[in-house]
């Protein structure tokens, strides 16, 4: 594609996810299922580009008033440079700007210049909403809990997250899967923390490899794997994932199972379970029984109240933990969005609670950074059922041969009550989890 359409497209694309109607994850898609047409190359440059914007949206906003043009069109030559910045300090982290010849080949003599004024803004010319680049309901909180390590979060929210795999144990070994990685020309390594993790280089066409198609691989954050490493279900258990979603945590916990016992599945969405349908066959697991409720006092929950070992709780939440990967999220949401959650988050925990049997384990987790979706879901609930004992993550953690598992979590007189991982600290998405097991 010519320089100057691939960049007329962009900022319509860009226009399309600014209005904030949908997740930038389907407008991006509903976009290109519009225009089938478009090469792999245009639409990693068509996506990356709209989403450059979205995490720097105050910067860029700030900068593209010296321009001239449509709005959008300043804000897609930003984010077009910024995506080249990107890609750039991936390959040599010490590098600062990208290539802009194919991008200036597009613009004006009047826009080269001005770009290349923007490109001579320094960090510290920027009042601090366009260094940090986050709404003020979501920077004060996250101030007030990291101080002034929230320089460095706010830094990692702007960088795009690694891709993780997570190995099916029911069907290969991790170190035999990072080879056959290697002989497919991706350079993958284990992941830190969790034992069943690689994480890639770049982004490859995972859904073309045979270990894909085969359910040995599958995508999944390397922090979402602790979530599940965390439950530590065993063989033979009667097993609950209570917001199972698109399952993968499930698949992770089937797996851990070792395809014994029974796991159910549960979620109010019947589509995000339809999700599970394809991915499970590819696991080989036959022991997962996914199942729509109604809602979360469903009959289903009744029926099971007291038989269940372990109970997940991955609650609906902000997700402001995976900014990287849906920088739209800080857009789209606000606090009293926030608010409505934690009464849903309540809720949930209430209901999932009934189901854990003496001696059972439960876990609840959200992939949000926020304490009012965390601690405060957590602390609630402890203080109204002295019949959960609160377990110690960091222990489990460390009982499980999780390498660095104290510095995996706070809270608690040692620092251990919690799993709480940040994006900047561990190079996962940001994800909280509190265990109890009852009395």
């Amino acid at each position: 594609m010519h320089p100057k359409a691939l960049l007329d497209a962009c900022a319509e694309l860009v226009r399309l996810t600014l209005t904030f109607e949908h997740p930038a994850d389907a407008v991006v898609s509903r976009y290109f299922r519009d225009h089938r047409a478009l090469g792999p190359r245009e639409r990693a440059t068509l996506a990356e580009t709209a989403y450059a914007v979205l995490r720097r949206k105050p910067l860029f906003e700030q900068l593209a008033r010296s321009g001239s043009g449509p709005r959008e069109r300043r804000l897609a030559i930003l984010g077009f440079a910024g995506q080249l910045d990107e890609q750039a300090r991936r390959a040599d982290p010490r590098a600062q700007r990208g290539p802009r010849d194919f991008l200036k080949s597009a613009l004006t003599p009047q826009e080269k210049d001005w770009l290349d004024a923007c490109d001579g803004v320094r960090e510290d010319e920027l009042l601090e909403p366009q260094r940090h680049n986050l709404p003020q309901w979501l920077a004060q909180p996250l101030k007030a809990q990291l101080g002034d390590e929230f320089w460095a979060l706010a830094a990692s929210l702007q960088e795009q997250a690694p891709l993780d795999l997570r190995v099916n144990a029911l069907q290969a070994k991790r170190e035999d899967m990072r080879k056959e990685l290697a002989q497919a020309g991706i350079q993958a390594a284990p992941t830190p923390y969790s034992p069943w993790g690689l994480r890639v280089q770049g982004k490859p066409a995972l859904n073309k490899l045979d270990a894909f198609a085969r359910g040995a691989l599958e995508v999944q954050d390397e922090g979402s794997q602790l979530l599940a490493l965390l439950l530590d279900a065993k063989r033979g258990e009667m097993v609950v994932d209570f917001c199972a979603g698109a399952g993968g945590k499930t698949l992770a916990i089937g797996a851990q199972m070792r395809n014994t016992g029974r796991l159910y599945a549960f979620d109010v969405s019947g589509h995000r379970l339809d999700a599970l349908k394809p991915r499970l066959a590819r696991s080989g697991l036959s022991n997962v029984h996914p199942a729509a409720l109604a809602h979360e006092r469903d009959e289903r929950v009744k029926r099971l109240a007291g038989k269940i070992d372990r109970v997940l709780v991955d609650a609906p939440c902000s997700g402001l933990g995976t900014l990287r990967r849906n920088p739209d999220l800080k857009w789209r949401q606000g606090p009293q969005a926030v608010q409505e959650l934690t009464a849903k988050q309540t809720a949930i925990l209430e209901s999932a609670a009934r189901l854990v049997k003496s001696g059972g384990r439960l876990v609840y987790a959200t992939c949000s950074m926020l304490p009012e979706e965390n601690e405060a879901i957590a602390e609630a609930f402890g203080a109204a059922h002295p019949d959960f004992a609160p377990l110690a993550a960091g222990e489990l953690l460390a009982q499980l041969k999780v390498e660095q598992a104290a510095g995996l979590c706070s809270g608690g007189d040692d620092g251990m009550r919690y799993l709480r991982l940040w994006p900047h600290r561990h190079q996962t998405d940001g994800f909280f989890a509190a265990v109890w097991q009852k009395k």
